[in-house]
């Protein structure tokens, strides 16, 4: 009997242990100094690696980026084969990146290579794969034990093409993403070594340690917090501080960055600094700069109908700037509505910081190339959808892209006033016109090889919108912003995917929803329902309705009558198992038979007669994503 008991515990902890979310963890300490005349930039750097996984490890993965900024690279022929096609009128690449790499000249390229790599004071062999290091250890790392990695690397920031890199279009002397020697995630699915071609990533949670030597001249933002701000000053230094530079033609700035999955940092020497306390524990800045002839130079670049918004240069340039000096207060403006809905913002600063090549999020901190609202509200909302969910976006992009893009369109409408039942209408035309383009894939297609830009961006941003928006209408608007607070509670930090994401609906609307994604996510098959016929049989109105779309939904059909009162009719999709709540106690609400998904036609009696009825129309809310609407209303004029 003891024997059996012992048995039985021993199994019941292993089954415990295997359902534990486990993941990775990274402490970096990086001593890197930048050379402002060769552009080169050459560090050490120790990672104490935590391998918290129930697996052994024989290999190990670093990204190096900047790899990718050479003719011939992935990035650049993947782009510049994409550019062969024709999708919508427009050329299929990457503009930003267009053929700009295949045309850098040799002092423009960039390059990152480790020098030297230890595991645990022992020499490691390796090699290299473009932007991918593969090292083959010596001695496995073995479960729930750590390693410490020790490498000396050089790195060449290249002219800036595409995030990274030197003298961007508005004249910001270094923005410095992907800059460093970074391990690859490791997870349930084994390592995640993503080459970089174009567009997503992945990364280890972990605290950083960074010190900057570079230029004295050199102003500076960054992921992390300023350990040194009265040796730096610049408007890091506290009111009243006098600040001590230290002799001679450097400063080391010593940044740390706890509990984050990468680090991000620019310089430039006309960086106006400007900061502003938003609430208790929270900091926010600004680093930009105006360069009128930059700036003109980009106006000339614009596209005719951009243009013609100004009345000239100097309003373009006066309109810039007038973004950026903004910026703090349209932030804090939106803070309240943000942590309201999407969750508490837990560090101590963020930076809104003029580099790259338009906006690109990283953990306490953004690039950005110009501040308007949309993308300084997307790039700040990418530190919920991302910075602290930490999906794998190559797997995931919509729920990165998607959900930043539908948290940005419902900040916006907030702060200008505008009703949210419209915020997403711009998402839904985009994916009606993806949808109608035939070029759409499944949002399962990883990041990188979707067949056409077009599509990934569409897919990505607007459908992943639409996701959100349109699950509201399946479970309640409600309930889906119920669970999108409890996906932040639960699941930050985490690395969550899209089960996570669904059993977290399931729970809080008492719903199944499996169905959802598997249509919506892992197909590209369309929603179409029409209203067939309508007639009078004793005392209720009949209405036929067609599923003419291959996926199934529930249907809210809106009868509208003569003297003014509506009444809904409301059809649960059967594998739903169940009914969304009324969300609109104005109106009155009648509860019909599930339609079954098997049944392309389905037949709702409501109590009224048909000479009364005014319209009848299949989701007056338009949150369902019906690709053909123009069969979704019937107007009765009798």
């Amino acid at each position: 009997m003891r024997y059996h008991l012992l048995l039985s515990f021993v199994f019941f902890s292993t089954l415990l242990n295997a359902q534990e979310r486990w993941q990775q963890r990274v402490k970096y300490k990086m001593d890197v100094n930048l050379n402002s005349e060769t552009h080169v930039i050459k560090g050490k750097q120790s990672a104490e690696y935590f391998n918290n996984s129930p697996d052994t490890l024989k290999v190990i993965y670093y990204h190096l980026y900047w790899n990718a900024f050479q003719p011939g690279s992935m990035m650049d022929v993947r782009n510049r084969e994409l550019g062969r096609r024709v999708v919508n009128g427009r050329t299929d690449w990457e503009a930003k990146v267009a053929d700009k790499i295949v045309n850098l000249k040799p002092d423009e390229t960039g390059y990152q290579k480790i020098i030297m790599i230890k595991m645990n004071g022992r020499l490691q062999k390796s090699t290299q794969y473009e932007t991918i290091l593969k090292v083959i250890l010596d001695r496995p790392i073995l479960p729930k034990t750590k390693a410490l990695f020790e490498t000396e690397f050089e790195a060449r920031v290249p002219v800036q093409v595409r995030r990274s890199g030197r003298d961007n279009a508005e004249g910001v002397k270094y923005s410095m993403s992907q800059w460093y020697p970074k391990i690859s995630e490791y997870d349930e699915q084994g390592w995640h070594p993503t080459p970089y071609i174009a567009r997503e990533f992945y990364g280890i949670w972990g605290d950083y340690e960074v010190n900057i030597t570079a230029n004295k001249n050199l102003v500076i933002g960054a992921s992390g917090y300023l350990q040194n701000p009265a040796e730096i000053g610049y408007g890091y230094e506290e009111p009243g501080v006098k600040v001590n530079r230290p002799a001679g033609n450097t400063l080391t700035w010593k940044f740390i960055a706890p509990n984050v999955h990468d680090f991000v940092w620019a310089a430039d020497p006309d960086f106006k600094h400007v900061t502003k306390k938003v609430r208790e524990g929270l900091v926010l800045h600004a680093l930009y700069k105006i360069s009128q002839p930059h700036l003109e130079k980009q106006f000339d670049e614009l596209p005719a109908r951009a243009k013609a918004t100004y009345n000239n240069k100097a309003a373009f340039v006066s309109a810039y700037q007038k973004e950026w000096e903004t910026v703090l207060d349209r932030a804090e403006k939106g803070l309240p509505y943000i942590e309201q809905h999407f969750g508490a913002y837990p560090y101590k600063q963020y930076s809104f910081i003029q580099g790259g090549d338009g906006g690109m999020e990283y953990p306490m901190a953004t690039l950005l190339k110009g501040a308007g609202d949309g993308v300084v509200f997307h790039e700040w909302m990418h530190s919920w959808y991302q910075m602290m969910l930490g999906t794998n976006e190559s797997l995931y992009a919509w729920m990165d892209e998607g959900f930043a893009t539908f948290a940005e369109n419902r900040v916006i409408a907030w702060i200008k006033g505008e009703s949210m039942e419209k915020a997403q209408d711009g998402d839904y035309t985009a994916y009606f016109n993806l949808v109608k383009s035939e070029v759409e894939e499944p949002l399962t297609t990883h990041a990188d090889q979707f067949e056409s830009r077009y599509g990934y961006a569409t897919s990505s941003y607007s459908k992943g919108a639409v996701f959100l928006e349109q699950l509201g209408y399946i479970i309640g608007a409600e309930n889906r912003d119920k669970v999108l607070l409890e996906y932040y509670r639960k699941f930050r930090f985490r690395h969550p995917n899209l089960n996570d994401f669904m059993r977290i609906s399931e729970n809080v609307s008492g719903l199944q929803l499996d169905w959802y994604p598997g249509y919506f996510v892992n197909t590209t098959k369309t929603i179409d329902y029409g209203i067939d016929s309508l007639w009078q049989e004793g005392s209720k109105i009949m209405i036929r309705l067609n599923r003419v779309g291959k996926m199934p939904m529930p249907v809210d059909l809106m009868l509208s009558f003569k003297d003014g009162r509506k009444h809904l009719a409301y059809i649960p999709q059967y594998l739903m198992f169940g009914a969304k709540p009324v969300e609109d106690t104005t109106v009155e609400r009648s509860l019909h038979e599930p339609w079954r998904w098997t049944h392309p036609n389905y037949v709702v009696a409501v109590e009224g007669k048909l000479l009364d009825l005014k319209v009848v129309e299949i989701d007056p809310s338009m949150r369902m994503a019906d690709v053909d609407r123009k069969n979704n209303k019937l107007e009765l004029n009798w």
